[in-house]
């Protein structure tokens, strides 16, 4: 029986391929909704498009079709009449929600992915990046120089913590651990939230000069400031010494094995215990051909930064040639795993 007899409404294999063909039609959409707050315009009730207009200083029939379409895929609710109302997806784009996607609803979908993955091809057919095409230099070199897509990068992965941290917090044990070295921290809100749970442990926050100047202002609104050394430097030169633990969240997925194995050997050269831990926080691809959302971030991966996500067996060869054994995986309510590793 085919899908279609089973179930009559679903669609058919055209309408299928269809929908898949213009699946960056609803992403550029989402990205303007999310830009221009048209969720947080809607938490209070249904709107109409000449309201939302004039709120957002946008053209009330532009911005109609806009939310019209993405209703179709239940962002947003057509209620008939040019109106609109909240639905449990759109909420999420909500700045205030406490589960908010809205930065890193921004970021995925923003302009510069539909510019670096117009060269995808490019990608596929020699193994490099679309950065290189699209950008004339690696992405991090560009996000460096361009203040506000940096900006907007940030503000996402501070989104991404906020949505992992607490089923992570839940998931892995962390006390026992007197000094956490965050290495490729961003702004620190992966080290501040573990430091607020733990508060006998300190904090050293790593990552490049333009982005930890960001990090003061989050680290003293967490409460953590003073318990926290903010260390500028690159994680493929050297790496602060004198951790009990080493933590990095969406940092080896970045890089190809030959760069991981650089900052894996780094953290080993920089601690001095054998009870070291290297805590990395990332997707565990399924081996098998188990649908999964990590399969469509590792073509970020390997367009944009040139990295890739990987099977639980690929973190242990890795581990292995850089010194580390892998020692568990703790699975979480969440995208991200803890892989745990000791010197081998």
């Amino acid at each position: 029986m085919s899908s279609n007899e089973s179930n009559p409404n679903a669609p058919s294999v055209v309408e299928h391929m269809l929908q898949l063909t213009i699946g960056y039609m609803p992403a550029i959409c989402i990205n303007i909704v999310a830009k221009l707050g048209i969720a947080d315009q809607l938490a209070n009730g249904a709107r109409s498009a000449a309201v939302l207009a004039k709120a957002t200083n946008t053209n009330e029939d532009a911005l109609y079709r806009v939310l019209r379409a993405l209703s179709t895929v239940g962002v947003f609710s057509d209620i008939g009449s040019r109106q609109f109302a909240q639905t449990p997806a759109s909420d999420m784009l909500r700045s205030d929600h406490p589960q908010s996607l809205r930065a890193i609803a921004a970021f995925l979908t923003d302009p510069l992915h539909f510019r670096c993955y117009s060269n995808l091809m490019h990608s596929v057919k020699t193994g490099e990046t679309t950065a290189g095409p699209t950008l004339g230099k690696p992405l991090f070199e560009y996000l460096a120089e361009n203040p506000e897509e940096s900006e907007v990068f940030n503000d996402a992965m501070v989104n991404g913590t906020q949505v992992v941290i607490p089923p992570l917090l839940e998931a892995y044990d962390f006390s026992g651990i007197g000094t956490l070295v965050d290495v490729g921290g961003g702004h620190g809100s992966v080290l501040a939230s573990i430091l607020q749970k733990h508060k006998q442990m300190k904090g050293i926050l790593y990552d490049l000069g333009h982005v930890v100047d960001g990090a003061p202002v989050l680290l003293e609104r967490s409460g953590v400031a003073d318990r926290t050394q903010v260390v500028a430097g690159s994680f493929f030169e050297s790496v602060p010494s004198g951790g009990d633990a080493y933590i990095m969240k969406n940092i080896i997925h970045d890089w190809d094995d030959e760069r991981c194995l650089v900052i894996l050997k780094n953290i080993l050269r920089a601690s001095s215990s054998p009870n070291v831990k290297v805590l990395i926080l990332e997707t565990v691809l399924p081996a098998d051909a188990t649908p999964h959302p990590g399969k469509w971030f590792d073509i970020e991966m390997m367009a944009l930064p040139g990295g890739r996500e990987r099977t639980d067996e690929e973190f242990s060869r890795l581990l292995e040639k850089s010194g580390w054994r892998l020692t568990k995986i703790v699975l979480t309510k969440s995208l991200l795993n803890v892989i745990e590793a000791m010197p081998a």
